[in-house]
């Protein structure tokens, strides 16, 4: 990026403004990054937390494979997942508020007894998958949001403030040197018209 200027006092201001508006957003968006980075790295811890309790729950019905086969998926059904949002450094997020389910009535008596575990089961299996996806939804916007605040920083920081910076200082020496020359110029004048009288 090169910055189009004049070597003028009005441009020197102008580009001062533009320098100051970035120097006092960098710390804000140094901050940003940092607490998208901290909340990117606690969903990502969540959603493995999950996955081990979901592969402990499968792990742990293994043995009732077999019996699968019996049950009636059907029984439970997900009527509503309800969700908010939540912003998190800037960034709307998902919140899982709570999955309502639908489960038809059965008969306890003509149904193995096993069956209403695995309602219990297959309702907290439902509720694991869910939870997953929002989190997983949830890492991938503060993500995005962390890199895009990331690219900002970096710009801010790597190019456009030295770049500005670069240009005040330009402008500053060329304005500097032409009241030199000017004063230089004047005292000339003033020996030459000393010296004609």
């Amino acid at each position: 990026m090169t910055i189009k200027f004049q070597y003028n006092k009005i441009s020197q201001q102008r580009l001062k403004k533009q320098l100051d508006i970035r120097l006092r957003a960098l710390p804000t968006l140094q901050s940003k990054e940092a607490a998208l980075r901290v909340e990117v790295k606690k969903a990502k811890d969540r959603m493995n937390e999950l996955e081990k309790e979901l592969r402990q729950q499968m792990d742990a019905y293994e043995n009732m494979v077999r019996l699968w086969s019996e049950f009636d998926k059907s029984l439970v059904t997900v009527r509503e997942v309800k969700m908010s949002s939540k912003k998190i450094a800037g960034t709307k997020t998902p919140v899982l508020e709570d999955v309502i389910f639908d489960i038809k009535d059965f008969s306890l008596y003509n149904k193995p007894s096993w069956f209403l575990e695995g309602v219990e089961l297959l309702e907290s299996l439902s509720r694991i998958g869910i939870e997953m996806e929002v989190f997983r939804k949830k890492m991938e916007l503060l993500d995005y949001a962390r890199k895009k605040t990331t690219q900002k920083v970096n710009l801010y920081e790597k190019v456009q403030i030295p770049e500005y910076q670069l240009a005040i200082n330009k402008i500053k020496r060329f304005l500097e040197d032409q009241e030199n020359l000017s004063k230089s110029a004047q005292k000339i004048v003033k020996k030459r018209h000393e010296q004609n009288q």
